[in-house]
């Protein structure tokens, strides 16, 4: 119990630490523009995008309707236009089932949905902006992100 309790805190100071190293985002995104991007990779982590599995490393970039996965050994540290930030533990599968972060039309809309393992979440500003328009779902349940930082496993059936 102790190792876990340790490994969420770590996961939680990696997305804290994330949040003061990388400046706003400010243009807006669509569906041709990465949402964000790896901040940092470890062990078997992918993307999963259109079928295709491809390694992720830092610097690469996400899309809506990709899909982040990591292995028995991964975790994954994300961070969104809109200064979110997501950390990934081992043995996850998280997909971004919609982003847009556009100021200047005032649309906004974030929805992550973890199918499996364990994620840090540190709300960026679509969640100040429009605390109706984030959603992070699971199999068995969905939070309304008013703002706010949150761990979460979603356990294998």
């Amino acid at each position: 119990m102790k190792s876990k309790i340790w490994k969420v805190a770590f996961l939680l100071f990696t997305a804290v630490s994330l949040f003061w190293a990388v400046p706003a985002w400010t243009a807006p995104a669509d569906v041709s523009e990465a949402v964000g991007f790896i901040q940092k990779a470890e062990g078997k982590a992918a993307v999963v995008r259109q079928g295709q599995t491809m390694p992720v490393y830092p610097g690469f970039k996400i899309w809506r309707n990709d899909t982040l996965q990591t292995g028995p050994d991964g975790s994954i540290a994300a961070v969104f236009q809109d200064q979110t930030l997501l950390s990934l533990g081992a043995d996850s599968t998280l997909s971004i089932d919609e982003y847009v972060f556009a100021p200047k039309k005032g649309k906004f809309s974030i929805v992550l949905k973890m199918l499996k393992g364990s994620a840090v979440y540190l709300s960026g500003l679509i969640s100040k902006l429009a605390p109706d328009a984030a959603r992070f779902e699971t199999p068995s349940a969905s939070v309304g992100i008013r703002g706010t930082k949150f761990a979460v496993k979603v356990e294998g059936r």
